[in-house]
């Protein structure tokens, strides 16, 4: 067995997808579908927080898949793979964002988390 094979044997790896909002606020005040950050410059927190809490009751009300939003909505170029950014481990991650995660079982959708990167919800699928 592989080390890494053993490290999700043993619980300490997940995977996980997300939407993310950038804002005014972020580390980093650009994206793949915004290269200029134009607008992400001119999006304040609460506007972001309330753009992820819309998408958030369109998926859990069953009006919309998780994939398909973060394709369409996510500032992370993990939005090409519908917001999935594969497994990791703990250290790999902001430690908002891992924390999260881990407190999260498969299927469960977060409530908003902040990062320097913005404003997330994540699914954890594995």
């Amino acid at each position: 067995m592989s080390s890494s094979a053993a490290g999700a044997a043993a619980g300490s790896s997940v995977r996980a997808s997300h939407i993310l909002i950038k804002h005014e606020g972020s580390r980093r005040k650009a994206s793949w579908k915004d290269p200029e950050g134009r607008v992400i410059r001119s999006t304040t927190r609460d506007s972001a927080v309330s753009q992820l809490k819309a998408l958030r009751e369109d998926i859990v009300a069953g009006k919309a898949k998780f994939e398909d939003l973060a394709s369409r909505f996510s500032d992370c170029s993990s939005a090409k793979r519908g917001g999935d950014l594969g497994p990791f481990g703990r250290g790999q991650m902001q430690k908002p964002f891992e924390e999260a995660t881990y407190a999260l079982k498969v299927g469960e959708i977060s409530d908003i988390v902040d990062t320097d990167s913005g404003v997330h919800i994540i699914m954890r699928t594995g």
